[in-house]
């Protein structure tokens, strides 16, 4: 009584085909394959952001045309 036999799945194979179908099940299989390639693409982008260092931050100093004012520079 502790393990089915072929027969018993063979018995659930059947039922499981009768209640969903056999388009049902594979497209849940095909939903189910696009998912975990979307989860692996999803981690390989994620290890490639890791690896690339942090792009250095941009900042305004003076407007176009003209040069940056530092604290020597005396405005007056």
């Amino acid at each position: 009584m502790g393990s089915l036999s072929i027969w018993h799945w063979l018995l659930v194979i059947v039922v499981v085909l009768l209640l969903f179908g056999r388009g049902k099940i594979s497209d849940l299989m095909g939903d189910m394959a696009q998912g975990i390639k979307a989860f692996k693409k999803g981690m390989k982008d994620e290890d490639m952001a890791a690896d690339k260092p942090p792009e250095p931050m941009k900042t305004i100093d003076s407007a176009p045309g003209q040069p940056a004012r530092t604290d020597a520079t005396k405005v007056g």
